[in-house]
């Protein structure tokens, strides 16, 4: 692998990582079924109160695989750019949903699943985060560790 950048400090890669979960507006998501068949999709998202906010059909794998509740693995960015999140994830209907969340999910991406019947919303609440360009930041990727902040 080439490194040509100086690796970032664990303060500029937090930092950086807190800017694309308010920028970025889509991600992947990675889930298990009961018997361990995996399932990766693409989702939008919000980063709403130090959670992940998503929303995806009821009927879909992404949401059968944490129903009702489960573990997600998370990935933004590319191959040379990664922000990996790993948590816990639960289903959250629209009717349930805090308003300021919702509102902010509308916002953000420009449409409102609230009322939507086959929709449900998931909600990730990190555990831990990593993140890295290449090689050179390997070593201190680990930035969040049992939902604390190393840095």
């Amino acid at each position: 692998m080439t490194t040509t950048e100086p690796a970032r400090t664990r303060e500029q890669r937090k930092q950086d990582v807190l800017d694309r979960l308010a920028k970025d507006d889509d991600l992947w998501v990675a889930t298990a079924s009961p018997d361990g068949e995996p399932c990766l999709v693409p989702l939008s998202f919000v980063w709403d109160r130090d959670t992940l906010l998503m929303c995806t059909r009821r009927t879909n794998r992404t949401a059968r695989n944490l129903t009702p509740a489960g573990e997600a693995r998370v990935s933004l960015g590319h191959t040379r750019d990664v922000v990996l999140i790993e948590g816990a994830a639960e289903p959250v209907e629209g009717t349930e949903l805090a308003a300021e969340s919702a509102d902010a999910f509308t916002a953000k991406l420009g449409w409102d699943p609230r009322d939507r019947k086959p929709w449900v919303y998931l909600r990730v609440t990190p555990r831990t985060v990593k993140a890295w360009r290449e090689e050179n930041e390997l070593a201190e990727r680990d930035l969040m560790r049992d939902g604390d902040w190393l840095v």
